[in-house]
């Protein structure tokens, strides 16, 4: 029951202190992303863990030039976990996506709040993206899924949204 509670009680947030993150904890929301199911087993996606801030300040640029803003994407949160997935692979976005779940979810279980950052894609197409890649020894055909930013809020979550009509539909 508990993890459910996890489940429906996530949140996405936009608001961080700049206060660190232990390794260990980042060390085991990303033990856990690494286990999201991915089709046949071929475990597709890799994350890069961006914790040195002139390195998450930069890609925060990328990441806001893309946007057309000036502002940081990432709402000043210190921790990025960047996931990516070989597009080699028929099921790469999907697998990325559940890393992504399971990274937001983890981290909610750990009191660590997070939010999923989009424009990966684009950043890991660009120059800069690919130099950064082949600096850190990543080869082969990856696409940016997303960025799963993490840190401690500086604000109260916010209150689930009722959840719409016609969610469902039963074929009984």
């Amino acid at each position: 029951m508990e993890a459910i509670e996890n489940l429906v009680t996530r949140r996405s947030v936009r608001q961080f202190k700049a206060e660190p993150v232990p390794k260990d904890i980042i060390e085991k929301i990303i033990e856990a992303g690494t286990y999201a199911p991915t089709g046949m087993n071929w475990q597709s996606p890799v994350i890069i863990a961006v914790t040195n801030k002139e390195l998450r300040d930069r890609i925060s640029g990328w990441n806001a030039k893309i946007m057309g803003a000036d502002s940081d994407p990432f709402y000043g949160a210190p921790v990025i976990l960047i996931v990516l997935a070989d597009k080699s692979r028929p099921t790469y976005l999907y697998d990325g996506s559940l890393v992504m779940g399971n990274l937001m979810n983890a981290a909610h279980a750990y009191g660590i709040a997070s939010c999923w950052i989009h424009r990966a894609k684009e950043e890991f197409e660009s120059k800069e993206g690919k130099a950064l890649l082949k600096e850190l020894g990543i080869e082969g055909d990856y696409e940016g899924i997303g960025h799963c930013i993490l840190g401690y809020a500086d604000c109260e979550a916010s209150p689930a949204r009722p959840r719409k009509d016609h969610y469902v539909f039963w074929a009984e």
